[in-house]
């Protein structure tokens, strides 16, 4: 890590990114497998609290996120 890195952890994994980054560059750093599910709508993305928030938002260093199952609702 360095002075041009922001530190956040994806599901427990630290990762480092070049700012000005998003949370799905966060979420790309730890598994690109997970930034695809994210982007496709089959998982979630949920802050530190648990409320769920938006892979365009801006990352903050020692951010913690939580990758989740998106839950399809019955149309």
């Amino acid at each position: 890590m360095s002075d041009t890195t922001i530190r956040a952890y994806v599901d427990g994994v630290g990762v480092d990114v070049v700012p000005p980054a998003t949370v799905i560059d966060a979420i790309t750093a730890a598994s690109a497998e997970l930034a695809a599910a994210v982007a496709a709508g089959e998982r979630i993305v949920t802050d530190s609290r648990g409320l769920p928030i938006s892979g365009e938002s801006p990352l903050h260093g020692g951010s913690i996120f939580r990758v989740l199952p998106a839950r399809l609702r019955a149309s």
